[in-house]
């Protein structure tokens, strides 16, 4: 057996999401995350995207479990796609496992799936790997870092983190497992990156819930509030606020009905029954007297939030009188829909709050003081930056050499370059693929760049196509051309512009030639450029009787 341990990164380095790791030795592996990550704003129809893990599919056998860290989408919004083709028994602590399965449940995989719950502080031989699970602050309940010893060595895993002295739930980050884990000494350390370019500190979410409470507190009419499914904490401090000042509580939308419903059964939310009210009691309610709690904090089209902004949710409406909280952070990519959604909830009279304007959201993630605290706690002899763009690992890494790391024993790299560890040295080893699968609907990676740009294109130029039938025989034409377009010029531009597309289309399949098809296409882009300067999709069908 091998004495090198192969650190695999499938997602999550070089960009913000679908982060999933593999540790590999003796051989036997150890998969950490598998997260999703939103589509960027030219993937036209992608849902989401998740990790290339290709790499696993032949050695499925070989996955001794599946660690989840905490549960956040871009952790865990893959695992039904990941357990598909890799069985293995899932880790991770009770409100994890708990989002976990309701995840599953809606794929129809609940019941055939091995989940296995743990708690911060557990200590877990998985196949040769030894797993110290250590309690981190994120913006989640239960979240949990790693460290785990090979005979290669000991490699601690943050997950996402901050050092946050006021939680809310009261339970700090494990400083002192940390301190333990850099006695025993930590040959490279891998930390969350997503905050780098942050100075200071970041806020304790404790700061978030007298901004709800003022909020609650001065608004007219509804409260509708806005954020991610899997934010337990903030679910808390909402029903809080609504609480103390007499308000009904409402969660809408199916994952964060189920999301709530789970974690009051695990005990991670406290409401009392008679606060809590469906859509169609709340809806019955004056407005003063309701705080409805939903999706769509990122300006998604198809979220709760997108669709009462854009006036087409089936159930209510906006209200001038309506005060909206967006409570969470634009993503990396997101902030010109967020945007759009802000200016359209204000021209319907609505008060838009959100985090540039009043603390109502805090980052989950360490800045760079903490990321400095992270460094000189563990005191790791290798360190290598996760979780975030390039931009932002390289940031990171150049805090690690403020703070006296070794320009050679920092390690920068992107998804599928795979790090080895042995003997106490870390070195680069082979490439493999490491690039986006892209999801839509039931279709799984079927969707390649040529798509996505194809679908940009007759976004941004419309299409354009010419139907024809042929005599067979004599190679006329048995009627007029037929001309459709969409999204390329109005009806009345329309008028001049078919009939003369249609003279040329006409002219040359007169004019005979050996590619009819071809010859017309060219025609066609070349005439409508002369005329538009534009260059729509050009198709044109041959149906000979």
């Amino acid at each position: 057996m091998s004495n090198k341990l192969k650190i695999i990164p499938l997602g999550g380095l070089g960009e913000v999401g679908k982060n999933m790791m593999a540790y590999e030795i003796d051989n036997q592996i150890l998969v950490v995350d598998a997260g999703l990550m939103f589509p960027e704003a030219d993937m036209i129809g992608v849902d989401y995207i998740i990790p290339d893990f290709e790499y696993l599919y032949d050695k499925s056998h070989k996955v001794a479990g599946i660690i989840i860290t905490h549960g956040h989408e871009d952790h865990i919004g893959a695992i039904q796609h990941v357990l598909s083709r890799i069985p293995a028994p899932v880790f991770g602590t009770p409100l994890t496992l708990g989002l976990v399965e309701v995840k599953l449940a809606r794929n129809g995989m609940a019941s055939k799936v091995d989940l296995r719950p743990i708690q911060a502080g557990d200590c877990l031989q998985i196949g040769p790997f030894k797993v110290d699970f250590f309690h981190v602050c994120h913006s989640i309940p239960d979240a949990v870092g790693l460290g785990i010893t090979t005979k290669a060595g000991l490699v601690v895993h943050t997950g996402d983190y901050k050092f946050d002295h006021t939680p809310v739930d009261n339970w700090p980050t494990d400083y002192a497992k940390l301190a333990e884990l850099s006695t025993r000494g930590v040959d490279l350390l891998m930390s969350d990156s997503t905050n780098s370019e942050r100075p200071g500190w970041t806020p304790s979410e404790r700061v978030i819930g007298p901004a709800f409470d003022e909020a609650i507190k001065n608004a007219p009419g509804r409260v509708i509030i806005a954020t991610f499914a899997s934010l337990i904490s903030r679910m808390q401090q909402v029903a809080d606020a609504a609480i103390k000042h007499h308000r009904k509580l409402v969660f809408v939308g199916t994952s964060m009905v189920d999301n709530a419903k789970m974690a009051r059964k695990l005990g991670y939310l406290i409401v009392p029954d008679d606060t809590l009210v469906p859509i169609d009691a709340a809806l019955n309610l004056p407005p003063s007297q309701v705080v409805l709690m939903c999706t769509g904090s990122q300006g998604e089209p198809s979220s709760i939030i997108g669709r009462l902004s854009a006036g087409t949710n089936r159930q209510f409406d906006l209200l001038p009188n309506d005060t909206i909280i967006l409570s969470s952070h634009p993503i990396p990519g997101n902030e010109e829909a967020v945007s759009k959604t802000i200016n359209r909830m204000l021209r319907v009279g609505s008060n838009v709050i959100y985090d540039s304007i009043a603390p109502v959201h805090v980052s989950g993630h360490a800045s760079q003081e903490e990321q400095k605290l992270m460094i000189n706690l563990v005191k790791p002899n290798y360190f290598m930056p996760i979780h975030g763009e390039l931009r932002q690992l390289r940031r990171h890494a150049a805090l690690a050499k403020e703070i006296g790391i070794p320009q050679d024993k920092i390690i920068i790299i992107e998804n599928g370059q795979i790090v080895e560890l042995e003997d106490g040295k870390v070195s680069l080893g082979e490439r493999i693929p490491g690039g986006y699968v892209i999801v839509e609907g039931s279709a799984i990676g079927e969707a390649d760049p040529d798509v996505m740009k194809e679908r940009e294109q007759l976004a941004r130029s419309g299409i354009f196509v010419v139907n024809l039938s042929i005599d067979k025989y004599s190679n006329r034409l048995l009627d007029d051309p037929e001309i459709i377009t969409r999204g390329f010029v109005s009806a009345d531009d329309a008028e001049t512009l078919v009939p003369a597309v249609r003279k040329r289309v006409i002219d040359v399949i007169h004019g005979g030639g050996m590619s009819v098809q071809k010859d017309i296409v060219d025609v066609v882009r070349t005439f409508i450029f002369n005329e538009t300067k534009r260059r729509p999709m050009v198709f044109v069908t041959i149906t000979k009787a």
